[in-house]
């Protein structure tokens, strides 16, 4: 028993004993609900690493002493999803409750792994829990998506993981036996991420490290024993954001090389290349925007090509793309725009739209003037015709402001010479 890991000696058995989330299995909370309720239908757990999905999938099965079935999407192909599936099937009996089929890192299933699980979800035939720390809107197939409610699982926040540290030291049976004194906990929790097993994880390995009979552990004992790796990447960690951060502001600096030094460490790390694609797709827009619009079209292709060929290879197209969004110009006017459109809306409310720009499909709408009097641009010289399109009450106001590029330069003498009032 001694050999196993502490996070695996102090993994909880009853939601009792489970820190955080408590926005879920707190007392009166939905997910507690659910559980006592006994009636529990399929769900996705999404969140970070090392917050307690696996282990909050297995304190369901054991409290609802349903069979509890485990595949990782990692190691697991269809034919095994199959073959659970067929289990489940066989050991059914006439009001028995469905047995718990848990996919760890479910967001990893292909698509024809996720269909072969349909029928059974829809059947009953097992209750899916699946576990992701991705968004399952992108890569969980809807027909499953839509069977399944979605709960977001948070880092554990400074206190739940100083509660973790005073629960290992006080109910873990090596532990609470050696005499160790917690002098601070500041660099625990800071290397740990909001990670409760990386949080364990590392307690373990500086306890063990110490050959004295009383063990003090203050933040300098973490950083000497960590040291070992500083340079190491966690796809699993803070790391991952610091260093995902570090790429998308070195493309947004125009900084090509320090923006692959970047990508480089999350490839020799183990990162999803799909993690890194979507982000490319998101800064191609943000960042680059109106200044170069076929920065979107490289981004959107690159997915494309990293989702279907795979790594090693999908370093390639990724490269090629990261390069040429850290070379383009940058333009954030169209990420500046929709966050002033929105703020206005947020501000205003529901304000009516013009009568004349309303569709008209009926009768009785034509008669109340819907669509009356509105100017058909293609009908005009130019395919342009000066009209109000705004409400009366916000007509005014100018969300996107063209920036000094030359793409923007032109559509700048674009909007002054349509839009002289606004545009000056």
């Amino acid at each position: 028993m001694e050999n196993k890991p502490l996070a695996e000696r102090m993994r909880p058995k009853t939601l009792d004993d489970y820190i955080g989330q408590k926005h879920l299995v707190g007392t009166g909370k939905v997910l507690r609900k659910m559980i006592e309720s006994g009636n529990v239908s399929s769900f996705i757990l999404w969140g970070p690493p090392g917050v307690g999905k696996t282990t909050l999938a297995m304190i369901v099965a054991e409290q609802l002493k349903r069979p509890f079935y485990v595949l990782s999407a990692v190691s697991s192909g269809v034919k095994d999803v199959r073959e659970v599936i067929q289990k489940a099937e066989s050991q059914r009996f006439f009001n028995t409750p469905n047995p718990i089929l848990f996919i760890d890192e479910i967001h990893r299933f292909s698509k024809a792994q996720q269909d072969s699980l349909l029928a059974a979800v829809e059947k009953g035939t097992v209750t899916l829990i699946g576990a992701t720390t991705e968004n399952p809107s992108f890569e969980v197939i809807s027909p499953l998506l839509s069977r399944c409610q979605v709960y977001v699982l948070k880092a554990l926040e400074k206190a739940d993981l100083e509660e973790l540290i005073d629960h290992a030291l006080t109910r873990d049976f090596y532990l609470k036996e050696k005499k160790i004194t917690v002098k601070e906990k500041e660099a625990l929790i800071s290397f740990s991420g909001g990670d409760a097993r990386k949080l364990l994880n590392i307690l373990d390995l500086v306890v063990g490290a110490q050959r004295s009979e009383e063990i003090v552990i203050d933040n300098e004992t973490v950083r000497k024993e960590l040291q070992e790796n500083p340079l190491m990447y966690d796809k699993d960690g803070e790391q991952h954001y610091d260093i995902i951060s570090a790429m998308i502001k070195s493309v947004r600096g125009s900084d090509p090389n320090a923006a692959l030094y970047y990508m480089a460490r999350m490839l020799e790390g183990g990162e999803d290349p799909k993690f890194i694609a979507r982000r490319l797709i998101i800064s191609a827009s943000e960042d680059i925007g109106l200044a170069n619009p076929n920065a979107m079209l490289i981004a959107n292709a690159c997915f494309e090509a990293v989702h279907k060929i795979g790594m090693p290879e999908a370093r390639i197209p990724l490269a090629e793309c990261l390069i040429y969004l850290a070379t383009s110009p940058k333009s954030n006017s169209a990420y500046l725009a929709i966050g002033e459109a929105m703020a206005l809306v947020r501000q205003t409310g529901n304000i009516q739209v013009p009568l004349y720009l309303r569709n008209a499909p009926t009768k009785l709408m034509k008669e109340l003037n819907y669509g009356k009097d509105y100017k058909y641009a293609h009908d005009f010289p130019g395919n342009f015709v000066e009209q109000e399109y705004m409400p009366e009450e916000v007509k005014d106001k100018v969300f996107y402001h063209p920036q000094q590029n030359a793409q923007e330069l032109k559509i700048s003498e674009r909007l002054k010479l349509w839009w002289k009032r606004k545009y000056k």
